[in-house]
């Protein structure tokens, strides 16, 4: 099992600089980044037998963040962070 956390500046590394600007200007993706970390941080505690939760539980969290994810994707792409 992977328990490595999977933070923005990983998933986006050619991005992480336009992404703090972002975040600054951007109240929407400000908190769709919080809600990436909160969610990450919570999953990473559950691979890690910190925090118990059911297979489902996380499987609920993993498709959240994916879902986050997409969305913090397609802000970066409109602005040409990513391609």
């Amino acid at each position: 099992m992977n328990h490595v956390p999977h933070e923005l500046q990983e998933e986006f590394p050619e991005a992480a600089q336009i992404l703090h600007q972002l975040k600054m200007s951007d109240a929407r993706l400000e908190a769709l980044c919080e809600r990436y970390g909160a969610v990450n941080h919570e999953i990473y505690l559950i691979e890690t037998e910190v925090s118990p939760a059911g297979d489902a539980a996380t499987e609920d969290l993993k498709k959240e963040r994916l879902a986050l994810k997409d969305d913090i994707a397609q802000v970066l792409r409109k602005v040409g962070a990513i391609g």
